[in-house]
């Protein structure tokens, strides 16, 4: 039974971590996110402008707005390290917006970590 063992393909690589990159435009990234394989839509709250993807394992979350959210368009990631959760993102819309949902992001991780 060992010899069989020895016959399985090995394997693949864990895939590198989906990165924020902002030149490829908010259609794209959004795109991107989307397909991301190992990528899972939260349950959408009714009302919220916006959508939240979380990777796999859940070291990562991407919040995409929709129309009507501050900061509109925008995609933000929220990354767990050994340091704590971090916010990177992307501002293509109101900068003034774009603050108030990275300030949002903040309390709800300073919530989660009560």
């Amino acid at each position: 039974m060992g010899a069989l063992a020895a016959c399985a393909p090995a394997e693949p690589p864990p895939r590198p971590p989906l990165k924020l990159d902002c030149a490829l435009g908010y259609e794209a990234l959004s795109a991107a996110i989307v397909a991301e394989p190992g990528m899972k839509p939260a349950v959408k709250e009714r009302g919220e402008p916006f959508r939240y993807f979380n990777a796999e394992g859940g070291q990562s979350s991407f919040m995409i707005t929709e129309p009507g959210a501050p900061g509109h368009p925008a995609i933000l990631k929220q990354q767990v390290t050994p340091a704590g959760v971090t916010n990177s993102g992307c501002a293509y819309g109101d900068e003034k917006g774009y603050a108030e949902l990275v300030a949002y992001l903040e309390a709800l991780a300073r919530a989660r970590a009560k």
